[in-house]
């Protein structure tokens, strides 16, 4: 039997659910997820095997009108995944029109040679006549190879979307070892579940100026323990407040959520130090992006 792999980039508006997808597909949180936008600011790459074929995912950052050199950084990320890999799916939500941000993927993805497969997503959230509307409004573009509707939250029609998938992969190796779900290094997913934790705890009290560096990390010798320190920076003083709280409070509640998913992720017991810092508008500094391995 022949054996299929290639590679997948997910690509669409900013919280429109493409790493809950992904995250739901391989059954790892590899990707953050965050109910705001512009979450994702690497291209997180997943490995899917099966007994038949290999599918490598790119999670891209969300096509967006960029604001700072963070942003523009961020679609440069997602425009060349379009010309890198075998399938394109593009991801869209229960918004009953196609608004401005999806018109201008669109506009990206004409007279791109790549298969699309469009994704309606949140169908948890919409009635067979919604569905059906919004269906026929992209279709009408005649950019799209197949539309199918899935509900990544819930599990609904993942099966057949990734067998659509396999349908455009091309005869291919096993590109990575089948137990591997991820090349990232563990660093930056810790650093990614650390910031998601600060999104979540700060509700809309810290715009999307929050970044992650991981300063230690390492097992101590003959003991099950992995002490991690890491620095977070924000943009403003106040914002530095509001991270830490009333008494340290929410800062603490970071911690903690954080180290439950870390150790789940490490398989070890760990010990996370977390410091807070203000780098005023870090997202325009070139030299603070290449830190932070965005450049």
């Amino acid at each position: 039997m022949e054996f299929r792999s290639g590679f997948v980039t997910i690509i669409g508006r900013p919280n429109v659910g493409k790493s809950t997808l992904m995250n739901k597909i391989i059954g790892e949180k590899i990707a953050i997820i965050s109910d705001k936008p512009q979450t994702t600011r690497n291209k997180i790459q997943c490995v899917y095997t099966q007994e038949n074929y290999q599918i490598i995912f790119l999670d891209t950052p969300g096509i967006h009108r960029p604001k700072h050199r963070l942003g523009q950084y961020m679609v440069r990320v997602a425009k060349d995944a379009l010309q890198e890999v075998d399938v394109i799916l593009f991801i869209v939500d229960d918004s009953s029109s196609i608004g401005p941000g999806d018109k201008y993927i669109i506009e990206q993805l004409e007279g791109i040679g790549t298969p699309v497969i469009l994704v309606i997503n949140k169908i948890d959230k919409m009635n067979q006549q919604s569905l059906d509307e919004l269906y026929d409004k992209y279709e009408e573009t005649g950019l799209f190879k197949n539309i199918i509707a899935v509900s990544a939250l819930e599990g609904a029609n993942l099966d057949n979307l990734i067998n659509l998938i396999v349908n455009y992969l091309p005869e291919g190796p096993k590109y990575f070892p089948g137990h591997m779900i991820t090349d990232q290094p563990e660093r930056l997913i810790v650093a990614e579940l650390i910031r998601e934790k600060i999104l979540h705890y700060t509700e809309q009290e810290i715009p999307h100026g929050v970044a992650v560096e991981i300063n230690v990390m390492a097992k101590r010798p003959n003991k099950d323990i992995v002490d991690i320190s890491a620095t977070i920076y924000c943009e403003k003083k106040s914002h530095k407040g509001i991270i830490i709280g009333k008494n340290g409070r929410k800062l603490k509640g970071i911690g903690k959520s954080a180290r439950k998913d870390i150790e789940k992720l490490l398989g070890s017991k760990i010990y996370l130090e977390l410091w807070v810092k203000v780098k005023e508008n870090w997202r325009d500094k070139d030299s603070m992006l290449r830190d932070l391995g965005y450049e």
